[in-house]
């Protein structure tokens, strides 16, 4: 069993933003961390994601809308759609589930 805590902590300790945790063949679930200013750089991804917000607040933008994002929100982006965060006011620490299974690592 994994605390979103001691992965946040993995996460900084490797001076990347994003740890996958766990690949089953059916999806794949990762933390993914973005400081308070960060510009996210993420590109569309072959998968479909749900992110959780676990803690922060920010903004995000999928498509032609663009919401306030913070604790506890569920955002959900269909494989190929262009998204990311942005205008980050607090650090977001998001567990990110793709489905299927990432081919490879960020």
């Amino acid at each position: 069993m994994d605390r979103v805590e001691d992965l946040v902590k993995r996460v900084e300790k490797s001076g990347d933003r994003y740890l996958e945790f766990l690949r089953v063949l059916p999806m794949s679930a990762g933390v993914y961390v973005l400081p308070a200013g960060a510009v996210d750089l993420q590109l569309p991804h072959e998968q479909d994601e749900l992110y959780f917000v676990v803690r922060g607040r920010g903004r995000f933008r999928h498509g032609p809308a663009d919401r306030p994002v913070a604790t506890g929100d569920l955002l959900f982006v269909p494989a190929h759609d262009p998204h990311q965060f942005h205008s980050i006011e607090e650090e977001l620490v998001l567990l990110v589930v793709s489905a299927p299974a990432e081919t490879a690592l960020l």
